[in-house]
């Protein structure tokens, strides 16, 4: 079984993507949805969260208080940096428990924006980026994220890698620029995945 991240900035569209590959029957692991869930029920890594922001981490029936922790790291590199490393290795082994569960797929897909950054790259056999031009990306995510401006998105997107470094760095890139067709890219990269695991 090959292990495939899949990622791209913010507003390139890399969850519709996921999407498509799970339409083919592609297990997919959301790694920002997963990251939510692990701080809520791994208990080592709450007790970790309390220790380093304080018992105000949690609110009520062990919900994570997330309006305080984005409060807490908001501008705050360091404080970010720290709350990125404490979760990111237990998302790392929910993924590797997640995936031999999936032992019998040609491969799995693990979404993840910070694919690079938190180093789960190192976990995969092959990286997928998901591609779109500036101007696309702050279209649709004025459209989608309707409080947000266009600075605030252009401020967001200077933060993240650039889209030079996620294609030099990925195996493959799907184009979503809403001139080149995303299904027929993705179906001719399951196509060669499902085929390179078959022949083995």
């Amino acid at each position: 079984m090959l292990k495939i991240g899949i990622t791209g900035g913010i507003g390139t569209g890399k969850t519709v993507v996921s999407r498509v590959f799970a339409l083919l029957g592609v297990p997919v692991y959301d790694s920002d949805a997963r990251a939510k869930w692990v701080m809520r029920h791994d208990e080592v890594l709450r007790q970790e969260l309390i220790t380093a922001y304080g018992a105000e981490a949690f609110i009520a029936e062990g919900e994570l208080n997330r309006s305080y922790l984005a409060s807490v790291v908001f501008n705050n590199p360091e404080r970010l940096e720290q709350l990125n490393a404490l979760v990111h290795p237990h998302v790392h082994n929910d993924f590797k428990k997640w995936a031999t569960l999936h032992a019998d797929k040609p491969y799995v897909l693990k979404e993840a924006a910070l694919m690079y950054e938190s180093e789960a790259w190192k976990q995969m056999d092959q990286i997928i980026t998901v591609f779109a031009p500036m101007e696309i990306r702050i279209k649709r995510l004025l459209h989608r994220d309707t409080h947000r401006t266009e600075e605030d998105i252009r401020n967001i997107i200077s933060k993240q890698l650039s889209e030079e470094e996620r294609m030099s760095r990925a195996e493959h890139i799907i184009f979503n620029n809403d001139q080149q067709l995303v299904i027929p890219q993705v179906l001719k990269l399951h196509e060669q995945l499902t085929a390179t695991q078959n022949t083995r």
